[in-house]
């Protein structure tokens, strides 16, 4: 879309500058409200897909997250060590695994949720809703995967 008439561009390569000194300070900001929890925002995320598709297999985690199963047992290793998550046999192949949420798993992601939500509360409360929808709006736009829609 080209500027309006008695409007500056503004340049794409310092917009993106900016997109990601911002996206810097909220990742330091949920970094240092997760960690009295012990949990990483990575596990945080895990966690969330755990919940959500519970039961699951390691490798369905690890698709839904986006990294090697190598990376995704790792996470669950370390999930499974802090009491969140359990491995049980998958009674339809036993020689997989099925990670549910523990009790606590459900607790801490609980916490986890109300952290995230108060981190993004303060990080975006200099906006008014007109802004947030705004934002909203470019930010879909922008996470659009173009290669995924057939009008290209």
């Amino acid at each position: 879309m080209a500027p309006q008439i008695g409007q500056p561009d503004v340049d794409p390569a310092e917009l993106g500058e900016l997109f990601t000194h911002v996206h810097r300070r909220l990742r330091r900001a949920t970094l240092a409200a997760l960690e009295p929890t012990g949990v990483s925002p990575h596990q945080s995320r895990a966690l969330r897909i755990i919940l959500r598709e519970a039961p699951l297999r390691p490798s369905q985690l690890a698709d839904e997250l986006g990294i090697a199963l190598r990376s995704a047992t790792q996470v669950v290793d370390d999930l499974v060590g802090l009491g969140l998550v359990d491995r049980s046999p998958d009674p339809q192949d036993r020689r997989a695994v099925l990670l549910t949420p523990t009790d606590a798993g459900l607790s801490t992601a609980a916490q986890l949720a109300d952290l995230r939500h108060e981190q993004a509360r303060r990080f975006l409360g200099e906006l008014d809703a007109t802004d947030r929808l705004e934002l909203q709006r470019i930010l879909l736009l922008l996470d659009r995967d173009p290669a995924a829609d057939p009008a290209g």
